[in-house]
């Protein structure tokens, strides 16, 4: 035979459940509490944060350390001295900031990679006391950009002034080169 669930839902609201004796909830509390007495938490938190702010200051200061360091470089090539307040051509624009970085640094380059002997000290001077001359009227055209502002003929001066010292640096290499090879040359003729 079957029967409705919905019956038997009701018949088994109708039984009545079986209650706990009173103060059970009390005793199991005092039991627990005896078993497993509170800790205390208050000296933790203190600990969590101060050890939270020993943390910061020491992600604090090391980032501080880290981006205050000193950057070391080296120039061959002065644009200006510290002390004179002269205007480059990154003092304009970013633009010309990077085509000024370009080439300050490939002349740096070629002027290093100059291995200095007595057999080319005299071609090696003579294209020093150029680069001198070049680098004098650099300064003065960078002067003349400071006490009067930028302008197309100015900006222009100076970026052919550096094309002409890193021209000047690409020719002292090849004289180099041909002075090695005229060397090697007589060298193997006198063999």
């Amino acid at each position: 035979m079957a029967r409705d669930i919905r019956d038997l839902l009701k018949e088994d609201d109708l039984e009545i459940m079986p209650k706990m004796p009173s103060g059970h909830e009390d005793r199991f509390l005092q039991k627990l509490n005896t078993a497993l007495p509170k800790q205390k938490t208050r000296n933790v938190f203190w600990m969590q944060i101060a050890a939270s702010i020993v943390i910061v200051f020491a992600l604090g200061f090391g980032t501080y350390a880290y981006f205050n360091q000193p950057v070391k470089t080296t120039t061959v090539v002065d644009v200006a001295p510290e002390e004179t307040p002269f205007k480059t051509l990154g003092d304009i624009s970013p633009d010309f900031k990077k085509v000024e970085d370009y080439y300050l640094a490939n002349i740096n380059l070629e002027l290093s990679k100059v291995t200095l002997t007595s057999d080319n000290k005299e071609l090696i001077d003579g294209y020093i006391l150029r680069l001198d001359a070049l680098n004098a009227e650099y300064k003065r055209l960078s002067m003349e950009l400071t006490e009067q502002g930028p302008n197309e003929l100015t900006v222009s001066a100076l970026i052919t002034n550096l094309k002409f010292r890193l021209n000047l640096m690409y020719r002292l290499k090849e004289q180099l080169q041909s002075l090695r090879n005229s060397d090697t040359l007589q060298k193997k003729n006198n063999a």
